[in-house]
């Protein structure tokens, strides 16, 4: 009704080998859909030591991908990602989520509070299982993919790379233009009316929810369900907007971190 156009960083869904990948799902290539693992495996990435005249608010703000308020820890600034291509290719939303996670390696102050490794399975209400995994640690085998299973085959995707192999092989080799370019294309357009209006939000909440659920669930020790997250009274944000001092939260501990 209001002709609103969001589009809000899942780039992937303007990506032309995902967008063909999705579309061979949709023609069954890959027959019924059975299942799906999706992944971001990766090494250590940046901080920024604190200076004498930061405050702690400033120091977290700098380096806001170790701190849940800011980033949501990885799993959601950055395994979102993955999450939202597999509830593209199903269709839907997990259920319920049931992993586990924790802060082995990355240890030190300076990386705030938040884990280095999740692993997680996610069951969505057609009986689907997704087996995710998302990890930060240097020297250890990267990977960022999905794959998502059929009867008839299995489809791998990651960012300029599309793959069925089984009954109807296929392989993405048409132009890959910058996703990142592209989405702001799709928006501009849909913002002058030269195309279906887009708005994203809802998928973009949904699969946000989704890495919600998966944390919630490595941090607790517990399984989560869909309906609980969604009434979830839980507030990461802080006592105050304001530079000053400013207390690092507590590393989430399964069997202790309560679910509120």
């Amino acid at each position: 009704q209001k002709k609103l156009s969001i589009v809000a960083g899942t780039q992937r869904r303007h990506e032309a080998c995902y967008l063909a990948a999705m579309e061979r799902i949709r023609d069954g290539a890959i027959g019924d859909l059975t299942g799906a693992s999706c992944y971001w495996n990766m090494g250590g990435l940046w901080h920024r030591d604190q200076a004498s005249d930061w405050s702690d608010m400033e120091w977290q703000l700098r380096n806001w991908l170790y701190f849940t308020w800011l980033s949501g820890d990885h799993i959601v600034e950055q395994h979102v990602h993955n999450l939202d291509v597999v509830n593209w290719a199903f269709g839907g939303t997990p259920v319920k989520a049931y992993g586990l996670g924790g802060r082995q390696v990355r240890t030190e102050p300076k990386y705030g509070h938040i884990f280095d490794h999740f692993a997680i399975e996610y069951e969505y209400d057609n009986g689907l299982v997704l087996s995710s995994q998302c990890r930060q640690i240097d020297g250890t085998d990267g990977r960022v993919e999905e794959r998502i299973r059929g009867t008839k085959g299995t489809l791998y995707t990651r960012p300029g790379f599309a793959l069925i192999t089984g009954e109807k092989e296929w392989r993405f080799t048409d132009p890959n233009p910058n996703p990142y370019v592209v989405e702001h294309k799709d928006l501009i357009a849909s913002v002058r009316g030269e195309s279906p209006r887009l708005n994203e939000a809802r998928t973009v909440a949904t699969s946000t929810l989704t890495a919600i659920m998966g944390r919630t669930s490595c941090y607790t020790g517990k399984q989560i369900e869909w309906d609980a997250i969604t009434t979830a009274s839980m507030d990461l944000s802080p006592m105050a907007y304001e530079f000053g001092p400013m207390p690092v939260p507590e590393v989430a501990m399964p069997g202790r971190t309560p679910f509120v």
